[in-house]
């Protein structure tokens, strides 16, 4: 297990990084608006269980299939993009009934969110490459089995970003009451939804040609 001295340098690695706006906090921000905070907690989840899923891909050296072969990393980049170009059109084709903050989401949403979140982390390649990139500068190998330490290093980054994605599914939920709450702007949650979605497929295609 790594000492306390790495894993607070770690910790505070993860809190400059998790604070900072990002595809998943964008991601989890406008679940929150859009269905209030059982939602946003769902996505994070699935997030969070995505990213313990690239640390043991991590661990025992799956992610470094993208280094060594382009086509792979291309493949998934490409199959993330769909996938979120597909959540856009069920956002679109919604009639934003179910995009509304309540106080009782139905129990059978929650887990297709739950799918979403990890699914948009799964296949999005730059996830795998920053846990390879990262995760192995806090690893010492006198200090235990390797895949045991970059468990801890995960289970550390996603404690970092139950707190700081915590505060931010509070805040964006409220404000997707007060938006709901007028006629005017009850297709706003739904098209916000659908942006980011649209957006982030745009982003992870971009990314990859640089």
């Amino acid at each position: 297990m790594p000492d306390l001295s790495t894993l607070a340098l770690f910790t505070l690695a993860c809190l400059a990084l998790t604070a900072t706006p990002g595809p998943d906090m964008l991601l989890i921000a406008s679940r929150s608006a859009t269905q209030g905070r059982a939602a946003g907690f769902a996505s994070l989840a699935g997030i969070q269980v995505g990213t313990y899923c690239h640390a043991l891909a991590a661990a025992f050296g799956l992610s470094q299939l993208f280094l060594a072969v382009p086509f792979a990393y291309d493949a998934v980049r490409y199959a993330g993009a769909a996938y979120l170009l597909y959540l856009t059109w069920q956002a679109l084709r919604s009639n934003g009934a179910s995009l509304r903050p309540i106080a009782a989401l139905p129990r059978f949403l929650l887990p297709q969110i739950f799918r979403q979140g990890l699914f948009t982390n799964l296949l999005n390649p730059k996830m795998a490459l920053f846990v390879l990139a990262l995760f192995p500068q806090f690893v010492r190998p006198d200090a235990g089995a390797v895949a045991g330490q970059i468990l801890v290093l995960a289970t550390m980054l996603n404690l970092v970003g139950l707190v700081v994605n915590g505060l931010v599914i509070m805040t964006a939920s409220r404000i997707g009451r007060a938006l709901t709450g007028r006629n005017r702007l009850q297709r706003v949650p739904q098209i916000l939804l659908a942006t980011v979605f649209a957006g982030l497929a745009v982003r992870l295609v971009y990314d990859g040609r640089r």
